[in-house]
């Protein structure tokens, strides 16, 4: 199994996500963002970047997930509020976010499957990556879309060609959600992702 960090910054909704016992398995440890340093994150496979932190622990981090990266470990980060510094080659553009989609009249959430036969699928589905998005990446060179719009702009993806590591870059923000209580479907995101993160094919 690989060996996940999980960053936690001191939130609540980390806190709770992280150290949930069905997903606490699966992390190896939840490493506290302000104290972290060069080394921090040696011995690990994956570092897992949670949703909406502060851009000044966003640049504290940049230097040392570029170094993981380059290392060739696996970054996976969620919808990250400056993500044009930290996502390498991508152009981010950030959209209106309908959070009553499902309300609708014939609701469509707007957002569909890329490469079904991608491992991912074996441990979710699309409606488990479906609440709603708060903006779009455009990335540069070859990638893997996994959930895009109906235009194109990548929702969740994987890079490999950007750095000698692997980047899972997503706009959704599940922990955010399930560490605050709301948002079934962001649970149902966590079971399956976590597990895919430890054992399946990147």
């Amino acid at each position: 199994m690989r060996k996940i960090a999980a960053l936690y910054s001191g939130l609540s909704y980390q806190n709770r996500a992280w150290n949930e016992p069905k997903y606490r398995k699966y992390i190896a440890d939840i490493v506290y963002v302000p104290d972290m340093g060069p080394e921090s994150l040696a011995g690990f496979d994956v570092v897992l970047l949670p949703s909406r932190l502060h851009t000044g622990l966003l640049m504290k981090l940049k230097p040392l997930l570029d170094s993981f990266a380059a290392q060739g470990g696996t970054v996976v980060v969620f919808w990250p509020n400056d993500a044009e510094q930290i996502v390498p080659n991508q152009n981010w553009e950030d959209r209106p976010t309908n959070f009553w989609w499902w309300l609708d009249k014939n609701a469509k959430s707007g957002i569909e499957q890329r490469n079904p036969g991608h491992d991912l699928y074996n441990y979710i589905t699309l409606q488990d990556a479906t609440w709603h998005y708060h903006g779009v990446f455009w990335p540069q060179g070859d990638v893997v879309p996994l959930v895009e719009t109906e235009d194109g702009g990548a929702i969740l993806y994987v890079d490999k060609s950007s750095t000698a590591g692997t980047w899972v870059v997503t706009s959704l923000d599940p922990e955010f959600h399930y560490g605050s209580y709301f948002m079934p479907a962001t649970e149902r995101f966590l079971d399956g992702f976590l597990p895919w993160l430890a054992e399946g094919e990147l």
